[in-house]
C-alpha cells in the first residue's frame, strides 16, 4: 500500500489528517496566510480571533481526474477534546439567543457537539437522532438522507418513538458538526417537522459555502438562523492554488 493510500485519500497534493484538529493556534501562531491561495489547508478563523487549521479535500470527479474542486475538512471524532469543547462553546454562545425547549443531534458527528453544547446552555440532556435501526423503530419515523461527504443511497435517519414525547410540540435547537450542501439538514428538518417538532435554529460548528441557505427555510418560506463556530468557503482550483469558489 502506498502512502496516499494509508492518507485516506488516494489523490496527490492532499494531506493524511493525523495531525489536524488537534489544537487550536493563535494569529502569531499561524503557519500560513489566511488569505488565499491555499495550497494544503484552510484557516478557519473562530470567533475568538484564533485559528483552526483544517486539511483540505479534492472532491471526486466522474473521470477520475485530479480534482478542480475541494472541500475543508473538520471530523469531530478525530479532533482532541479541546478543539470540540471549544467549536461547542462557539456554537452555544451563538445559539443562545434563540429561544428553544429541547437540543436535537444530527448523527453521525453532530452527536460530538449536542450534548457539549446542552450543557453549556443549561440543559440536562439532547435528544439523539440515529442512522442505525432497533427494532422498536418505526419506518413511519425515518427519513432518507444523503451528504456531499458521504456518498451512495439507502441510508435512513430514525427517530427512537421512545423520544417522540420529548419533542413533539417542542421548539428545538438542530446540532451538527456542519451544514455544505444543505441536504443533511433537510432531512433532519423534515423528520422533526413529522415529529411536530418547530425548529427554532441550527447550530453547526462548521458553515461551509452558501448553497444551503436557500434550502433551510420554514414551510412559511422563512429563514431558519444557521449559527456556526466558523464559515469557509468551498475552492476552485487556480493556477496558483485554491480559492474561495465565489472570489472575483
Amino acid at each position: 500500500m502506498n502512502t496516499t493510500d494509508l492518507s485516506g485519500q488516494n489523490l496527490p497534493g492532499f494531506d493524511a489528517t493525523t495531525d489536524y484538529w488537534q489544537s487550536i493556534v493563535s494569529a502569531a501562531e499561524l503557519a500560513q496566510s489566511p488569505l488565499p491561495p491555499y495550497a494544503r489547508s484552510y484557516p478557519a478563523r473562530l470567533p475568538d480571533g484564533r485559528y483552526l487549521v483544517l486539511p483540505l479535500r479534492g472532491m471526486p470527479t466522474a473521470s477520475g481526474a485530479a480534482p478542480d474542486r475541494c472541500v475543508a475538512s473538520l471530523i469531530a471524532n478525530q479532533a482532541s477534546l479541546a478543539v470540540v469543547e471549544q467549536l461547542a462553546l462557539h456554537m452555544a454562545e451563538g445559539a443562545r439567543a434563540h429561544q428553544f425547549e429541547v437540543i436535537v443531534g444530527l448523527p453521525t458527528l453532530g452527536l460530538a457537539f449536542a450534548p457539549l453544547v446542552a450543557k453549556a446552555l443549561g440543559h440536562g440532556r439532547f435528544v439523539p437522532l440515529g442512522y442505525s435501526r432497533k427494532y422498536w423503530y418505526r419506518e413511519e419515523l425515518s427519513e432518507p438522507v444523503s451528504s456531499i461527504t458521504t456518498p451512495g443511497k439507502g441510508k435512513l435517519l430514525y427517530v427512537d418513538p421512545n423520544q417522540l414525547a420529548l419533542i413533539a410540540g417542542k421548539r428545538v435547537l438542530v446540532v451538527d458538526d456542519a451544514v455544505s450542501s444543505g441536504t443533511t439538514m433537510v432531512s433532519g428538518l423534515k423528520l422533526l417537522e413529522r415529529c411536530g417538532a418547530e425548529v427554532a435554529a441550527i447550530a453547526v460548528a462548521m458553515r461551509q459555502g452558501t448553497q444551503w441557505q436557500e434550502k433551510l427555510r420554514r414551510a412559511d418560506g422563512s429563514c431558519i438562523p444557521v449559527v456556526g463556530a466558523y464559515d469557509c468557503p468551498r475552492m476552485v482550483r487556480r493556477t496558483d492554488g485554491w480559492w474561495p469558489e465565489d472570489a472575483a
